[in-house]
């Protein structure tokens, strides 16, 4: 049996879809469905059962009844960037994912996790793998960071594989239920669809019109590296999963202009909008993931960039 915690969400359920074009349906999926919508990114898949977080977390103590456990995808946190209840972030995120790390060591089962880009800040000091780099800026970061932290201290001792994966900006199938927190792609889409204007921030600190720059990971990417990590379990560490290749909003725009003008739409624009000032001195301009560690660890496959990540998307969306 194969665990995915978060398996609705976003990432997870893009896992469950690949796991399945495996042959893998054996799959327990653990999740929180108060918001229902997510329902729907599991309704073409197929999973052996389900369980809410809560119950899974006690289901741990009595866990010698349930199939051989080969790996546990460890998808679900709280990722608003904008949740200050600091105590509701670490009982989430830090302190649930402690107690799955330490299930896994005691039962020699491989763990890949969810980490975050978030933890670099506004990435002052780069984007690479190391202390001096990390200095997150709110609690979903923190939280993060901290479990990374964890991760490094007890990783000596522990056995068996573990893999946190920094994903950065990912967009991409199965993300409608995030809402305001999806990704621009989904929101410059909606925008043409509905309007014909695609709104970017306005410039600042130094950056031009829509020039501020991410890297942009299109989930499948990051799917294949989980499924990549599984199937090579002497690789542990703690890696970026980015294309190391910074892309600008404008080209993110432009792209999904371009895909609605070749199925002969009509030509969108683009507005540029006031940057929110509750966001100054608290938004990363610039992301570019340092892929050094990934490849070194051996991973070769290309990822795609914003142009062909964004046509995959919105094919997608259109055939759905």
């Amino acid at each position: 049996m194969i665990i995915v915690t978060g398996g609705a969400g976003f990432i997870g359920s893009n896992l469950v879809e690949a796991l399945n074009a495996r042959g893998e349906t054996n799959i327990l999926v653990v999740d929180h469905l108060k918001n229902g919508q997510k329902m729907r990114n599991l309704a073409d898949l197929e999973i052996t059962d389900y369980l809410d977080r809560d119950d899974f977390l006690v289901s741990l103590d009595h866990a010698g009844h349930w199939p051989k456990v080969s790996a546990v995808f460890h998808l679900g946190a709280c990722s608003a960037t904008t949740e200050w209840d600091g105590q509701f972030m670490m009982r989430n995120n830090f302190g649930y994912s402690k107690r799955l790390l330490h299930w896994c060591a005691a039962n020699k089962v491989p763990f890949i996790y969810a980490s975050s880009a978030s933890v670099y800040g506004l990435g002052q000091q780069g984007f690479k793998e190391e202390r001096a780099a990390e200095a997150p800026i709110n609690m979903y970061a923190y939280s993060k960071f901290l479990f990374d932290q964890y991760v490094r201290r007890h990783k000596p001792v522990i056995k068996s594989q573990v893999v946190g994966l920094r994903y950065f900006n990912v967009y991409g199938p199965r993300e409608s239920h995030k809402g305001s927190m999806a990704s621009t792609a989904f929101h410059f889409n909606n925008q043409i669809k509905e309007s014909g204007v695609a709104k970017l921030f306005k410039g600042t600190d130094g950056y031009a019109n829509g020039e501020q720059q991410r890297d942009f990971i299109y989930v499948g990417d990051g799917v294949k590296a989980n499924l990549w990590f599984y199937d090579h379990q002497s690789k542990s560490g703690i890696f970026n999963m980015g294309t190391g290749r910074a892309q600008s909003f404008n080209e993110m725009a432009q792209a999904a202009i371009g895909w609605h003008k070749a199925q002969g739409g009509k030509t969108a624009t683009i507005e540029y909008i006031d940057f929110p000032a509750h966001l100054k001195g608290a938004y990363q301009n610039y992301t570019q993931a340092d892929t050094t560690a990934l490849r070194k660890a051996g991973y070769t496959a290309p990822f795609l960039n914003v142009q062909e990540g964004v046509t995959q998307y919105l094919n997608w969306m259109q055939k759905k």
